[in-house]
């Protein structure tokens, strides 16, 4: 993996100021520590920072094809290089190198724009084709690698992160019509970005500049076929799944340097491990992360897999954070308000794994790739919940919200969360959506955010959302929800940007476009059988992994934040910082702090949530500063 920047002027006349190009690529020093290079042409300016994991010695970057008059910089990997460049051979082309990045390159040439369509693995990168005066820019299908781009002053600027921008003066002219969105989705979703004038490639797309014409195009979106026609045929799947996924770790598996895997001890991660572990011809390193708090820890079943498999197993312990110094650093890696606070313990296990390896393979996606979220088990349960007549229910819930009232802590957010679930089994998809993923009341949030002017509401943008969702049933809406929100926006900007930030490749073999487009088109009898998540690993990988990974609960990758903010010094530092900034009003947010404080509600994701915007709308970056670009 690496970092990427570029510039074009419109002017042909306008020459590249190298220190400007060079100011843009510094700033991604932490993507690429190995090297740097660049490639200056009149107004074409391209510049890389190096991680290298293939080819060590001849795969550096900008790479040229001199003949052909092409310069491209990349960033990600193609994992089936080796089978196109055989291919390509015998197409009749010439490779000089061991690299990836060469067949791209040859694959432009062969294919022009749909080499794209020939490609496994995950990128983004900018080819420049000086006989057609021409920049071709591209994003893999899920969104793996990032993409920034803005047209200012006269130029079209790109780059891995916003930072690149930031560093020559770019304005942090932030816009507040997306706060509310943030605050529900707790992430800012593509193509926007916090920042005016600044947009995000969405995955599975690609750009064409040519002079002052750019265009957008998409080049690939996941499969929606009519639902009668959704594949049932078990045996059929499992075999093709199990192959899929095999070839997919397989082919993540090609590296030049040591490697790893992130086990947390969940299903995927594991299955992921065991894979490896059949594969690989020497131990496999394994990287996991431990917290104090039992209800989120997974570091002993992570054990069990690692013993299981005989690999060499590394656990961290995760020690009580430093609070203002954490958000401080997180604020900087991501650029634009990040909710997620599950980047903390990525982070931690990120920095953890790097002192050993370069590159890990991780189980990040299964959830997405398998629908084995608990909202496709709550699909059920609310299915059976409207079957009750109206007044028990409304009595039922009525004793809930009661119960709740004579409790604290932990058997009050149980209680808070059976409540909510029961209110919103009653609504309407989009409806229950924006409930659910609400890390604070619905009301509360929409009062937050009631002085702000202009801003797009959370109902208008899911409407917008799912008119390019084709299927009608919940399961698949959702199953489209998570594939086009859920992992661009939130899971794979917080793999992208932890790993890359510690100088770690992170790959993702359920991400294989093969694998998504194989169960994007599974019936759901199959993907969950009675109430059985994620039944198609289960039924294949499932079979050779340890019973207490196959019994464990689910549990996300999260930090028990709601405990650290009952601290009374942190609760200070909150409330002084929101203080500050003066975003919300004062009464609503500290009464949101007081009642996590108390033990009465479970607000710490949502504090943290505001605590990141807070870190991200500064005065000082407001104010338009055009630098001396």
């Amino acid at each position: 993996m690496c970092g990427i920047t570029g510039i074009l002027h419109f002017n042909k006349e306008k020459t590249i100021d190298k220190f400007i190009l060079t100011s843009m690529t510094e700033a991604l020093r932490h993507r690429g520590p190995d090297g740097e290079g660049y490639y200056i042409s009149n107004n074409i300016g391209l510049g890389h920072r190096r991680l290298s994991i293939i080819d060590l010695e001849s795969g550096d970057q900008p790479m040229l094809d001199k003949e052909h008059d092409l310069a491209l910089v990349f960033n990600g990997e193609i994992y089936n290089y080796l089978e196109l460049k055989s291919q390509l051979i015998k197409l009749g082309h010439k490779f000089k190198t061991k690299s990836d990045t060469e067949v791209i390159l040859k694959s432009y040439l062969e294919w022009g724009v749909d080499c794209l369509k020939h490609f496994i693995g995950c990128w983004a990168f900018s080819l420049w084709d000086n006989q057609k005066e021409r920049m071709f820019i591209a994003r893999d299908r899920l969104g793996e690698k990032p993409l920034f781009y803005t047209s200012w002053n006269e130029s079209f600027l790109f780059s891995s992160e916003m930072k690149s921008f930031f560093q020559i003066g770019f304005p942090r002219n932030y816009r507040t019509e997306l706060i509310e969105l943030y605050l529900f989705l707790a992430n800012i979703p593509g193509p926007y970005t916090f920042y005016r004038d600044i947009n995000k490639l969405l995955p599975g797309h690609y750009m064409v500049i040519h002079g002052r014409d750019i265009r957008v195009r998409k080049y690939w979106d996941i499969p929606q076929i009519d639902e009668k026609d959704l594949k049932k045929d078990k045996k059929e799947i499992y075999r093709e799944f199990e192959d899929i996924l095999t070839d997919s770790v397989k082919i993540q598996m090609r590296s030049d340097v040591p490697y790893g895997a992130l086990l947390s001890g969940g299903l995927d991660s594991s299955s992921i491990v065991a894979l490896m572990s059949k594969i690989s011809q020497h131990k496999v390193e394994t990287f996991s992360v431990g917290v104090p708090d039992k209800s989120f820890n997974e570091s002993d079943i992570a054990q069990i897999t690692a013993k299981r498999f005989n690999t060499s197993f590394n656990l961290h312990y995760l020690e009580p954070i430093q609070f203002e110094d954490t958000l401080n650093n997180l604020s900087t890696i991501f650029d634009e308000p990040f909710g997620d606070a599950s980047a903390i313990p990525a982070g931690e296990i990120s920095k953890f794994a790097s002192r050993k390896v370069k590159m890990v393979l991780t189980g990040d996606g299964g959830d997405e790739v398998l629908s084995g979220y608990t909202a496709y088990l709550g699909l059920k349960y609310i299915a059976f919940i409207n079957l009750i007549p109206d007044p028990i229910y409304a009595l039922f819930q009525s004793l809930i919200d009661w119960s709740s009232g004579l409790t604290n802590n932990n058997i009050r957010y149980k209680l808070n969360g059976i409540g909510k679930f029961l209110k919103t089994s009653k609504y309407s998809y989009e409806k229950r959506t924006i409930e659910k993923m609400a890390l604070a009341e619905y009301s509360i949030i929409k009062k937050l955010t009631e002085p702000i002017k202009d801003k797009i509401s959370i109902e208008d943008y899911l409407h917008d959302f799912f008119r390019g969702c084709a299927f009608k049933d919940d399961f698949y809406k959702v199953m489209y929800y998570h594939h086009k929100h859920s992992l661009p926006d939130d899971y794979l900007v917080k793999v992208d940007r932890m790993t890359m930030a510690n100088s770690l490749e992170a790959r993702i073999p359920f991400l294989d476009y093969r694998l998504v487009e194989l169960m994007t088109t599974v019936d759901k009898s199959v993907k969950q059988q009675r109430f059985e998540r994620k039944s198609v690993l289960r039924k294949t990988i499932g079979k050779i992994l340890p019973n207490e990974v196959l019994k464990a609960p689910k549990k996300g990758f999260e930090v028990p934040l709601r405990e650290w903010f009952k601290d009374d010094v942190v609760v200070k530092n909150i409330k002084n910082i929101m203080r500050e900034q003066a975003i919300f009003n004062e009464k609503i947010f500290n009464g949101i702090v007081d009642s996590n404080q108390l033990g009465e509600k479970d607000y710490g994701n949502f504090i943290w949530t505001t605590l990141m915007l807070a870190k991200n709308i500064d005065e000082k970056y407001a104010i338009a500063n055009y630098g001396h670009y």
